[in-house]
């Protein structure tokens, strides 16, 4: 009896050290670790936590375009989405570099009775520096998908500014064309006067050409109705609210141009902080860290182990061992080639992603400067000249000279001219906000934590 409790106390003792063992094996956090999940921790309380979150933005008709982009980054699920994928990729950090978990085994020798009864302890090693490059590449992944992440919410910025301008445009649209059925049904009562008094030159073709415009820009006024209602619901998606929530304040703001730096400096931001080119470099990290673990594979991998015989008197203890024999060099060799492929895949979308941003920053110059060389002709020369031309007219008609009528239809057509600039307006903020997407500037810098997630 004494012998037994001897060999349980052994067994138990064996099993102590062991535990003492694994806890001196912990391994420990690679460079940057920490500061990575402090990122992500930091970025999730802003998101996330119930106490400390920012609260949502109030919004209002007035609101600046910022506040409507901070609320849809704040409250849109594709962020949150994001969010959780980065802090998986971190999290998957600590056990790609951790040992492998311990095994217990157990073996027994049994004819007519049981002859021996041998519980043990396993512990699997692998090859000199595998852990730590397996670390380094899943710290390389959590990168790409933080690089995902700030994508994400640049996207979703994007998509509230371009929304925000349909919005405002349509708003513009619709004032300019009321203005216009107004601006028709002064030309028709003065053709209506005119023919019927005789004392003019308005004609019955007159009448019946001004009433078909009326009808005409009533009806695109009925159509931008509804392209605003499109326009509307396209905005709440673009801010994280479902159908069936409440609608928000509906943005009331009047377009104007938004001012941009230079070619050189655009071009500088760009290559420095483009979301896509950001995360396809952190792709090459993590490429050049699958190749230095395609590269270990070649060293040997090994168990060590302990099994105690509680059967035995005397305790017997048995100790074992087992090491993995990295023989098939031709696998290793092509597991290395294809590390080093994806690598230099990596690195090739990295340049192919540069020209294309070369290409995409120079369309989109483009579109801003003829946006703004028409804005430009209209308001410098277009609205003038209608404006000089209706003060003629007014003289004109003071004098007797000239056809009442003229009046409403050259404001009529200084209305279509600002049309014409509302148009190109449009255009030219949507490109503004696709450069400013380009230079991962759409997002505004009061984004608190969430902002600092989304800096280079």
């Amino acid at each position: 009896m004494s012998a037994r409790r001897s060999a349980f106390t052994s067994v138990a003792a064996l099993m102590a050290a062991g535990a003492a063992f694994l806890t001196g094996c912990a391994s420990p956090a690679l460079p940057g670790e920490k500061a990575a999940r402090a990122d992500m921790r930091a970025t999730g309380a802003a998101l996330l936590a119930q106490e400390g979150r920012p609260a949502l933005p109030v919004l209002r008709a007035e609101s600046p375009p910022d506040e409507f982009v901070r609320y849809a980054v704040l409250n849109h699920p594709a962020v949150a989405g994001a969010y959780y994928d980065w802090r998986a990729s971190v999290e998957a950090i600590t056990p790609a570099r951790s040992l492998p978990e311990p095994s217990l085994t157990f073996e027994a020798d049994i004819a007519d009775t049981l002859m021996a009864f041998m519980p043990g302890l396993m512990f699997d090693f692998m090859g000199s520096g595998k852990r730590a490059a397996m670390g380094r590449e899943a710290a390389a992944a959590a990168k790409v998908a933080r690089r995902g992440y700030i994508s994400v919410v640049l996207n979703t910025a994007t998509e509230v500014r371009k929304a925000w301008i349909e919005l405002a445009f349509i708003d513009e649209v619709i004032r300019l064309r009321e203005t216009s059925v107004g601006t028709l049904e002064q030309s028709l009562e003065i053709a209506n006067t005119d023919y019927t008094t005789g004392r003019g030159m308005g004609t019955l073709a007159d009448q019946v050409r001004i009433t078909n415009d009326i009808a005409k820009v009533q009806s695109e006024v009925d159509t931008l109705a509804d392209r605003r209602t499109a326009a509307r619901a396209r905005f709440k998606s673009a801010l994280g609210l479902a159908s069936a929530d409440p609608d928000p304040a509906w943005p009331q703001a009047v377009l104007s141009p938004t001012a941009l730096p230079g070619e050189d400096e655009l071009w500088r931001r760009a290559s420095a902080a483009n979301a896509e080119l950001g995360r396809m470099r952190a792709m090459v990290e993590m490429a050049i860290a699958g190749v230095e673990v395609a590269r270990k594979a070649g060293r040997p991998d090994f168990t060590l182990g302990v099994m105690a015989d509680l059967k035995a008197d005397p305790l017997m203890v048995r100790p074992t061992a087992t090491l993995k024999l990295p023989v098939w060099l031709e696998k290793i060799a092509a597991s290395i080639a294809a590390a080093e492929a994806r690598r230099d895949a990596s690195v090739a979308r990295v340049t192919a992603e540069q020209l294309n941003l070369a290409a995409e920053l120079a369309q989109m110059l483009y579109m801003v400067r003829e946006a703004d060389r028409m804005i430009a002709y209209i308001e410098q020369t277009v609205l003038p000249n209608f404006d000089r031309t209706i003060a003629t007219v007014e003289a004109g008609y003071q004098s007797g000279m000239t056809n009442p009528g003229m009046i409403p239809e050259t404001q009529f057509m200084a209305l279509a001219m600002r049309l014409e600039r509302a148009a190109a307006l449009r255009e030219r903020e949507t490109a503004v906000t696709d450069l400013l997407l380009l230079t991962a500037d759409v997002a505004p810098a009061a984004l608190s934590a969430v902002a600092t997630a989304s800096t280079p």
